[in-house]
């Protein structure tokens, strides 16, 4: 099962500090982790939020820090690219996987696969049994739908405003966090569907 999807920047932005990662979109699946453990059942549903924020805060902070490194390593110019062209965006993509130890900051171990697109990423963070590379196929998926739809290599993305589309995308491509088997015929007809929903 996917545990959090996650869209935030993975480049300096100026009114964060160096090392700070600004978490745009957050959607967390599955059972919420504070009402299960004993030592935060008494807390109250704001603190419960607050952890939980932190958490999708310190898996962003890890995936930039991946991120930073990735590129460092590559070597390569990041080339800007312009609206319209998001499907060579999401070709020169970096991408990887962070093993995120238990306790650090979900209880159990979990993977957080990231691409990250100029200067935003997407991370997926699966437990450790899930299919990565059907977890990829669908990160990229969502990735894609994302850039075209909401117009995030151009200023003023509308991931912010229009966070239900990233919601619905999500209830189709990715229900309840279960990433989906999908054979060509279907993820044709899902696709349609997705583009009639982004197209309203």
């Amino acid at each position: 099962m996917v545990r959090c999807f996650l869209i935030h920047t993975v480049c300096p932005v100026s009114a964060l500090g160096p090392a700070e990662s600004r978490v745009l979109y957050s959607r967390v699946f599955g059972p919420d982790e504070g009402v299960l453990s004993e030592q935060n059942r008494e807390l109250s549903p704001e603190r419960r939020r607050l952890l939980q924020k932190e958490k999708v805060s310190v898996v962003a902070r890890q995936v930039r820090s991946s991120v930073s490194l990735s590129r460092e390593a590559s070597g390569r110019p990041l080339v800007e690219t312009v609206p319209g062209e998001e499907a060579l965006a999401l070709q020169e993509a970096d991408s990887g996987v962070v093993r995120l130890r238990a306790g650090d900051p979900f209880h159990e171990e979990m993977s957080a696969l990231w691409l990250g697109v100029q200067s935003v990423g997407f991370t997926l963070v699966c437990e450790p049994h899930e299919n990565l590379l059907l977890a990829e196929g669908t990160l990229r998926n969502l990735t894609k739908h994302c850039l075209e739809h909401l117009h995030m290599l151009g200023q003023g993305s509308e991931v912010l405003l229009r966070s239900h589309r990233v919601d619905a995308l999500l209830s189709r491509l990715l229900p309840h966090g279960q990433l989906l088997f999908l054979n060509h015929r279907f993820a044709q007809s899902l696709e349609k569907e997705v583009v009639a929903y982004m197209a309203k």
